[in-house]
């Protein structure tokens, strides 16, 4: 294990949640993710929400980040009024992942985000988001697939050339593009499932589909490529 790369992955934080005997609050995250980093040669470490102020320290420690999926990310962030097919906030996550990925931007971390991480990075560089578009999920609770297009030239065409099938599970686009990203791959009606910022600026990668419930590991090893 020596020479692992420390990946840091932020988390849930719930109340209510059962296991065994217990009901308690929990930080939580699909065990996909720290499979996905384990498998593609990093060291997995859960982030659960923190003081903001508190962001940059914790990015100083990690060699590479990972923004989890999740809720929809509260309108008021890109200035926009809530839609009533808008989740409820999620308030304390948002501001401390918003302050790890300053932290990581600012620092030269390399940075990955997955789905709501991808639309948070986009919020966290100014853009906007579409707060609700159809047929992106199977069903309520159920991953669809659908095939994505890399923009020839990008990062994430770099590690993944050609068009492919991912696993889908959100109702939320990136809108207007946050300062400095570019989109990098698309689905066939047009929406944006890729982001990232140019070469030179370091690795920064957004993905709106999730890589942790697949068995493609070359976005994730790109980024504990980086992170090395």
């Amino acid at each position: 294990m020596a020479g692992r790369p420390l990946i840091g992955v932020s988390t849930y934080l719930e109340s209510g949640t059962r296991w065994g005997v217990w009901e308690l609050e929990a930080a939580l995250l699909p065990a996909g993710y720290p499979r996905l980093v384990q498998r593609a040669g990093g060291l997995a470490a859960m982030l659960p929400p923190d003081d903001p102020e508190h962001a940059s320290a914790a990015v100083a420690r990690l060699d590479g980040l990972v923004i989890a999926g999740g809720p929809d990310v509260e309108p008021v962030r890109y200035g926009a009024q809530r839609d009533p097919r808008t989740g409820p906030p999620a308030r304390q996550r948002d501001a401390w992942e918003l302050a790890l990925i300053d932290a990581a931007l600012a620092a030269g971390v390399p940075l990955l985000g997955i789905c709501r991480g991808m639309q948070l990075l986009n919020v966290a560089l100014g853009g906007t988001l579409t707060q609700h578009i159809d047929g992106h999920t199977e069903s309520v609770g159920v991953f669809g697939r659908h095939p994505v297009k890399p923009v020839p030239g990008t990062l994430y065409a770099g590690a993944v050339p050609e068009e492919a099938s991912v696993p889908t599970y959100h109702h939320q686009a990136v809108d207007r593009l946050g300062e400095g990203l570019v989109a990098s791959a698309y689905a066939s009606d047009g929406t944006i499932e890729a982001v990232e910022l140019p070469s030179g600026t370091g690795w920064v990668l957004g993905v709106q589909w999730h890589p942790e419930m697949d068995d493609d590991l070359r976005v994730m090893r790109e980024l504990v490529r980086a992170a090395s």
